[in-house]
């Protein structure tokens, strides 16, 4: 078993757009810190599309890894799993916010909570999350709000976040570092 978890600092955030490669970056980050891994998975397939999505990044995944499906729960999912050691990967923040939003959650104080939890574990958690706002402003007013409301999330966790990495096309660019104090100037 790889056992270099130290590696990978308390939490990191990687972003992109959509089939980016952001999700399997993250995944190499952690079978390059552990043989074992948790996965929660926010999604829900509620569409043949979204059933395919799944099913691609299931066989991708290394069939040791353990999933867990948390479509609303993820702060409680993290404070339940996250005291194993072995490292955890949440794919992706803007399909539970999208959750959240449908069930009529409020954002503020389910963010509040999920910021919470990556504070009281004990294992290292990587992140992956859209970046919304890089592309054409939403026209329905859902939309704008929704893309608002993973502006602020993004950047939440990434305030938060000991790392945050950027994939575009494939190719991963360190924007923060705190372990190495690299970060872009503002």
């Amino acid at each position: 078993m790889t056992d270099t978890v130290g590696k990978l600092p308390p939490l990191t955030l990687v972003l992109g757009g959509m089939r980016s490669g952001k999700s399997r970056h993250a995944e190499s980050l952690i079978s390059a810190a552990s043989d074992l891994a948790l996965y929660i998975a926010t999604a829900e397939a509620r569409d043949p599309e979204m059933a395919e999505r799944i099913r691609h990044h299931q066989g991708r995944r290394d069939p040791a890894w353990t999933t867990v499906e948390a479509p609303l729960d993820l702060a409680g999912t993290l404070r339940r799993q996250g005291t194993t050691g072995h490292p955890i990967l949440v794919d992706c923040l803007t399909l539970w916010l999208s959750n959240l939003m449908e069930a009529g959650r409020d954002l503020d104080v389910e963010t509040g909570t999920l910021l919470a939890a990556l504070r009281e574990i004990s294992a290292p958690v990587v992140m992956v999350s859209n970046e919304v706002g890089l592309g054409i402003v939403p026209v329905g007013e859902l939309t704008r709000r929704f893309a608002d409301a993973a502006g602020r999330l993004n950047q939440a966790v990434a305030a938060r976040a000991d790392r945050v990495i950027f994939v575009a096309a494939g190719l991963p660019l360190v924007i923060k570092d705190t372990s190495k104090k690299r970060t872009l100037p503002a």
